[in-house]
């Protein structure tokens, strides 16, 4: 009951942030930066309809979708954003923050951004075309971030069509920006570090490692090329903020160790995506 309380105040948070990107930042602009609530800016104003009402219209139909592309779980997960974003764009004033449209287009699309995210690491959704990029990543692998940008290209050729050029750049900008940070939230704010060790000391570097930073290390049999003489090398993957304690370390036993470091963005398994206490 607990997580599925945190669960709908995230989601309710994350259609918070969204509603006051539309109707504060993006709307207000004439900025239809794609998905089902850039299209409600252009119906409302060609036909003068509420865009709170266009979308509770439209997520109708994206419901049915998810249902029978996503199944049950993603059904009801994407129920909950459906049914709160009508009332959060609904609610939220019709307002203009910031009268620079450029400013506006960055603050609204990032706040756009951060709230697809939240509502994705939640496996949820404000429904409309939030929901097909999670159908084209299951049934094609497709990342997130690249389905929304081609699912919201058909409403930005449609903001072209309907008001000016002006807008229409800042919409495919808007998106841009928008993707970039759900990149960033994805995969960029979970970085390890991957270090490549070789040195005569490795295993009073190895029991360093394994008591002090906390971390498992791999130790890969290789050759020197040069000499053709055996080595070991240490292989450790671990956070960033253990990087410096790991040279610290490094450095206290062999100054002239040759050290490898890369930077990953996706790292699975015991220690990082589970507890080693859970196997």
């Amino acid at each position: 009951m607990l997580k599925w309380i945190i669960k709908f105040f995230s989601i309710a948070a994350a259609i918070t942030i969204m509603s006051v990107s539309v109707n504060m930042f993006l709307g207000p602009h004439q900025i239809a930066a794609g998905g089902l609530t850039g299209l409600s800016i252009i119906l409302e104003n060609l036909l003068g309809v509420d865009r709170s009402l266009i979308i509770l219209i439209g997520n109708a139909g994206v419901l049915v979708c998810a249902l029978i592309f996503l199944g049950k779980k993603m059904f009801f997960n994407t129920v909950i954003g459906a049914a709160l974003l009508p009332v959060g764009i609904g609610l939220i004033p019709h307002m203009t923050v910031i009268e620079d449209i450029m400013l506006s287009m960055v603050v609204g699309s990032v706040l756009f951004g951060i709230a697809v995210s939240i509502l994705y690491c939640h496996k949820a959704s404000s429904g409309g075309t939030a929901v097909p990029p999670l159908i084209f990543k299951k049934h094609f692998g497709l990342s997130t971030s690249v389905g929304l940008f081609a699912t919201d290209g058909i409403v930005v050729v449609l903001c072209l069509l309907v008001f000016s050029v002006e807008s229409f750049f800042y919409a495919v900008f808007s998106i841009f920006i928008t993707s970039a940070v759900m990149h960033y939230i994805e995969s960029g704010m979970n970085k390890k570090k991957l270090v490549y060790i070789i040195s005569e000391e490795h295993e009073a570097i190895t029991n360093d490692i394994q008591t002090e930073v906390g971390r498992g290390v791999t130790i890969v049999p290789a050759i020197g090329a040069y000499r053709q003489n055996p080595v070991q090398m240490l292989m450790v993957t671990l956070n960033s903020r253990d990087h410096r304690q790991l040279l610290t370390i490094v450095n206290k036993y062999d100054k002239d160790a040759f050290m490898i470091t890369d930077t990953v963005s996706d790292v699975h398994g015991r220690g990082f995506t589970y507890d080693s206490g859970s196997v």
